[in-house]
């Protein structure tokens, strides 16, 4: 590959990471030496990129710093027809739009040929059946994740049982049959799933929930086994 390509190809393996990655592993992954390496990320750092890190500890690609639209390859041009059209179909209307117009700003600045592939990927999804939770709350579960605050809601759990719960939701995970919020439960002082179709009233409240959300999914990850995603 031509090193223009190859310093695209770094920029694209940073923007992969939020921790630091070890020279080592970059040029591995590149399939060139260390020594070339770094003078690879001194090219992209006197060109612009905020690429903190150094020899021995590691790199990091700060926010802040775009390049020009990317040519995708065919693998990605799937993996994106596939993604948008998933949450086309499985979120509430507001984010399915959303999706739906994302595709559309992708494929206005593709090539003719990598448009063509992306609107007619032979990818589908299959059909579901709609669960739990409707629109409107999800919109309100999601602002709230976004915006850290608490969450009232009166749950059912699965023998019936009705409560009122006040939780810090911190991620939103969608099942294909399923949506359920992870959250920090105040009444239970722990971490707990919530079944988006067991919520019979929800509220968000004006209060934010006083830690980052950032620090409970770190939390319920290691509670969970979970690797972070990198």
């Amino acid at each position: 590959m031509s090193r223009t390509e190859r310093l695209l190809q770094l920029m694209q393996i940073l923007r992969r990471h939020r921790y630091p990655v070890s020279g080592a592993a970059l040029s591995q992954e590149l399939g060139i030496s260390l020594r070339s390496l770094y003078r690879d990320i001194a090219t992209l750092q006197n060109q612009g990129a905020k690429i903190t890190g150094e020899a021995g500890v590691g790199y990091v690609l700060q926010p802040g710093f775009t390049l020009p639209p990317l040519m995708f390859t065919e693998e990605e041009i799937a993996a994106i027809a596939l993604g948008s059209r998933w949450v086309a179909q499985q979120a509430d209307h507001k984010l399915a739009l959303a999706a739906r117009d994302a595709l559309a700003k992708i494929a206005s600045v593709l090539p003719a040929e990598a448009r063509l592939e992306l609107e007619t990927s032979g990818l589908l999804i299959g059909p579901s059946s709609k669960n739990a939770g409707n629109d409107e709350q999800l919109r309100e579960i999601r602002l709230a994740i976004r915006k850290q605050h608490k969450l009232v809601l009166e749950y059912q759990d699965e023998t019936g049982k009705a409560s009122e719960r006040i939780i810090w939701p911190c991620a939103l995970s969608f099942f294909d049959n399923l949506r359920i919020i992870v959250a920090w439960c105040e009444l239970r002082n722990d971490f707990r799933h919530f079944r988006t179709d067991r919520i019979q009233a929800l509220q968000v409240a004006d209060q934010t929930y006083p830690r980052s959300r950032q620090a409970l999914l770190k939390e319920w990850r290691e509670q969970q086994g979970i690797r972070a995603e990198r």
